[in-house]
């Protein structure tokens, strides 16, 4: 994946982030699934990008 893309899929996964959490609150168990979903694409990207 490149670096673009992965700021893509990033970024799509954030605002999919704040609208659930504007829907569900902070402390839902589905606002959390989706905020490690968006940690573990970080920890991806970082890998991907600065460790290669």
């Amino acid at each position: 994946m490149t670096k673009t893309e992965f700021l893509a899929l990033i970024e799509k996964k954030r605002i999919e982030l704040f609208q659930i959490v504007s829907k569900n609150g902070l402390n839902s168990n589905v606002t959390l699934k989706h905020s490690q979903e968006l940690d573990r694409l970080l920890n991806q990207y970082n890998k991907a990008i600065f460790e290669s």
